[in-house]
């Protein structure tokens, strides 16, 4: 006969919930020193149910976003705002390193952030909408409405590799120059505010472009791109 994991632990927190509990949580009993059992779920249904983007990871993503050849392939993620209370979306282009900011008046809720970024890339081209890369951020709970709404796939880092969209990591280092970390609120900066920053950002040359800048860059693969259609 044998007992699993869980039943021990299950009866060394009822017995602790007596005189010993004082004692086990002392000699913390357990490495994690709680007083309450927490099991993990067994059914993968419900790991998956919180986690969206199983099976979308950035490995997946076409093998032309690598390269950079293609333009439409983009990074996002959220810069946040002073004491975690306000944030703004960034949505960088990966051949091109156009840059794309999106006012979030009403928070970062997965709701409010899908319609935003919808209604900006909606405003795009269709040949640039061959991919978009995030990180596992909750705000994209609800990323099947993005792609639904764009026919844009979106894919996901890997937990803790923020270098898998190290283009997007870049741009957001220079947006700070703009929005200093841990002073700005974001909910005073207006979408025509944000909209002048990212002209200026896309119209300032990169030495990765050979001196030329994102606006120029854009217009010239899109050129090429109609070209070949």
């Amino acid at each position: 006969m044998w007992v699993s994991h869980e039943t021990i632990y299950q009866a060394i927190f009822v017995q602790s919930r007596g005189n010993l509990r004082a004692e086990l949580t002392r000699q913390v009993a357990l490495r994690s020193g709680r007083a309450a059992r927490r099991p993990r779920p067994a059914d993968a249904a419900a790991v998956r149910s919180n986690r969206p983007w199983l099976g979308l990871n950035v490995s997946a993503r076409p093998a032309e976003a690598d390269d950079r050849a293609v333009p439409g392939h983009w990074e996002g993620d959220l810069v946040i705002g002073k004491d975690g209370a306000s944030a703004v979306a960034t949505l960088v282009e990966r051949a091109t390193r156009y840059l794309l900011l999106v006012g979030l008046d009403d928070g970062r809720v997965s709701e409010h952030v899908i319609e935003r970024i919808t209604a900006a890339m909606r405003r795009l081209p269709s040949q640039l909408l061959r991919s978009l890369t995030w990180d596992q951020g909750s705000e994209m709970a609800l990323h099947n409405k993005f792609t639904l709404a764009t026919d844009c796939p979106v894919y996901f880092c890997d937990p803790h590799s923020p270098w898998q969209r190290g283009t997007n990591e870049n741009t957001n280092g220079l947006l700070r120059q703009y929005y200093p970390k841990g002073v700005t609120d974001f909910r005073r900066i207006t979408q025509r505010q944000l909209d002048v920053v990212a002209r200026e950002m896309n119209e300032r040359p990169r030495k990765t472009l050979v001196w030329k800048n994102p606006a120029e860059k854009l217009a010239e693969l899109m050129l090429g791109v109609a070209s070949t259609a």
